[in-house]
């Protein structure tokens, strides 16, 4: 088996990589590839952003926001958390068995002292009841990937907040995530082993699967220029692609209704492909224009908060809504707390 470590903290370079390994590199051997991200939700292919992530809060801090190739639910990720992925030919028989690449990451683990470590379900692996990684698989030409979470130090707190979107606001299609008691790993290893960096917790985990004592002694995996300039490439075009991400969300309906001293406003929108394809308003503002002009104006507009603010700075919103302020207008449009 080879060996792979990319210094790279970007989730959408690291998944760029992975699509990279499977689909064009030379699969003689299987591949071990770990990666660490910065802050950042990775989706599931078939899940829905408006449905899964608190947009604004992921605004707010930052938090980088991509879609996987790969089914499942959405996690969050941050500089706390180790990713493994296996890269190999498919054999016909490995399709959906997640205890043959989950078990050398198990037997590492209880090495480590977390012995109570086991894979539940289909595809989470648990510690006393309590999910610490999540796994998924995709299949494509003759060739697989399984990949998973290790949630050695992740910040719990940012999880509950970046992935909570309240569902009395958002009725929506698509494959939802269930959101189960997690975990870090680190206060159930031995005293030796809760003390790491989160790259000394990756190589102790290689080196074990890997069964070496120095990743000096792994056969590593070297990526040349061509290479990484594909990569590149698959970032660009599928990963930091905002169609990929927002436009391939399934079909929502989202309302958000608000009181202000100068009335309540109340909108509710339909969002295809990412955009705005219906949009209602509702309220007891005082408004001398019709607000279905006002409507008008957002329908084919990106459902972020940029693209509407792009627009609507062009255009004069008293006669639509009084004297309610501009800025409270475009929060309630994209709101999600």
């Amino acid at each position: 088996m080879k060996y792979l470590v990319t210094d790279q903290r970007d989730i959408r370079y690291n998944l760029a990589l992975e699509t990279y390994l499977m689909e064009q590199s030379d699969l003689q051997e299987p591949i071990l590839y770990f990666y660490i991200n910065s802050p950042c939700i990775i989706l599931g292919r078939n899940q829905n952003v408006y449905e899964e992530v608190n947009l604004d809060y992921v605004r707010q801090h930052q938090i980088i926001v991509t879609r996987r190739t790969s089914g499942g639910g959405a996690v969050f990720d941050d500089l706390g958390n180790v990713s493994f992925s296996f890269i190999t030919k498919d054999d016909g028989h490995s399709n959906g068995n997640f205890s043959k690449f989950t078990e050398p990451v198990i037997t590492a683990l209880h090495e480590m002292g977390a012995v109570d470590a086991k894979l539940v379900g289909r595809n989470d692996l648990q510690i006393n009841g309590k999910k610490f990684s999540g796994n998924a698989m995709r299949l494509q030409r003759g060739r697989m990937f399984s990949h998973g979470t290790l949630m050695y130090d992740v910040n719990l707190n940012v999880i509950a907040k970046a992935l909570n979107v309240p569902k009395d606001k958002i009725a929506a299609k698509g494959i939802k995530s269930v959101h189960s008691r997690v975990t870090n790993l680190k206060p159930f290893f031995t005293p030796n082993y809760q003390q790491l960096t989160i790259e000394e917790f990756r190589d102790t985990l290689a080196q074990k699967i890997l069964d070496v004592t120095d990743l000096n002694q792994a056969n590593e995996y070297f990526l040349d220029d061509t290479a990484k300039q594909a990569v590149a490439d698959i970032n660009h075009k599928i990963f930091s692609d905002w169609n990929w991400i927002y436009g391939n969300s399934p079909q929502a309906s989202i309302q958000h209704r608000q009181h202000f001293d100068q009335g309540t406003i109340d909108f509710r929108l339909q969002i295809k492909h990412g955009c705005i394809s219906y949009l209602q308003v509702y309220g007891d503002f005082f408004g001398q224009t019709d607000v279905k002009k006002f409507a008008e104006k957002l329908i084919g507009v990106r459902y972020d908060r940029d693209a509407i603010t792009e627009v609507l700075d062009k255009v004069d919103l008293q006669p639509y809504f009084g004297k309610i302020e501009r800025q409270s207008i475009i929060d309630l449009l994209v709101r999600q707390e």
